[in-house]
């Protein structure tokens, strides 16, 4: 790899072997070293290839210690790994950009509200889980401590991740179509549905990976509304109608069309969602 720009001792911005721009960090990696040098990969600790602008990147990355680098690298690849999900560079290079922002918030006593406090608990408790344990082993690991709250935005972080989201801000976006999903069931539902229930979370969790399905233009097709949508509809025409609103709702916030085979499992989902709502005696 051949050096482009030397942002410090610990951060490079260099050129690798496919001619790609690479922001590269390690310990000592550009000590003594100059653009148009040759960079020395064993001292690399982790190689950064993003669509963003990699001199940026370059200069945020080499304005943060590089201990809390690799301290935020650990803890979210785990959590990100235990989840299931993968990281890209873009989601890492956000989550260190973001953790050490609201280390020196904290650090300057500055307070944050986190307004997605409720929809993270309801709709993402896998993630609040991992979120919270992130927030504990980075506060057990440095003076300055991140506030609880800091665990629901990390929360998004890795449903981000775990849907291919781009940024905070589309996960954020998507939290609220599931959000808006729930709702609608809820609102058609005699007494309305049991949200903190298992079927709930498995709607959910279905609806987070159809997002991450639609996100990178795939979706269901393995002729399963060929096989069940007129039995389906039969038997549970609520579920169907539901099933089809919710589609309707996705493609309106998403701007695609939710093909048949993703509507039958939408449907298999809310029958049971309100099968297991509804009152007893009815």
């Amino acid at each position: 790899m051949r050096i482009l720009r030397v942002f410090n001792n610990n951060v490079v911005l260099a050129r690798d072997a496919l001619g790609r721009e690479v922001v590269a960090t390690g310990r000592g990696l550009a000590f003594g070293r100059k653009a148009g040098q040759d960079l020395d990969e064993s001292l690399i600790a982790r190689r950064y290839v993003t669509a963003q602008d990699a001199g940026l990147v370059g200069q945020m990355l080499s304005e943060i210690p590089l201990g809390r680098i690799t301290l935020i690298e650990e803890v979210f690849t785990q959590a990100v790994k235990e989840l299931g999900a993968t990281i890209t560079s873009a989601g890492l290079i956000a989550v260190v950009d973001h953790v050490h922002q609201a280390l020196e918030r904290a650090r300057r006593g500055e307070r944050m509200d986190y307004p997605l406090r409720a929809e993270v608990a309801h709709l993402h408790p896998e993630e609040l889980r991992l979120a919270e344990r992130m927030v504990a082993d980075l506060n057990a690991s440095q003076a300055v401590r991140l506030p609880d709250g800091e665990a629901f935005a990390l929360a998004l972080h890795l449903f981000a991740a775990a849907t291919g989201a781009g940024c905070l801000q589309e996960a954020a976006a998507q939290s609220r179509i599931v959000a808006r999903a729930i709702e609608l069931i809820d609102g058609a539902a005699p007494g309305g549905i049991d949200q903190g229930s298992i079927h709930a979370a498995r709607f959910a969790t279905h609806l987070r990976y159809f997002l991450a399905r639609a996100h990178t233009g795939a979706q269901i097709d393995d002729g399963t509304a060929d096989i069940i949508s007129a039995p389906l509809r039969g038997r549970h025409p609520d579920a169907f109608r539901l099933a089809e609103e919710v589609a309707s709702l996705l493609g309106e916030c998403i701007g695609i069309a939710v093909r048949p085979d993703e509507i039958s499992y939408l449907a298999i989902h809310i029958a049971r969602l309100l099968s297991s709502s509804t009152p007893a005696g009815q």
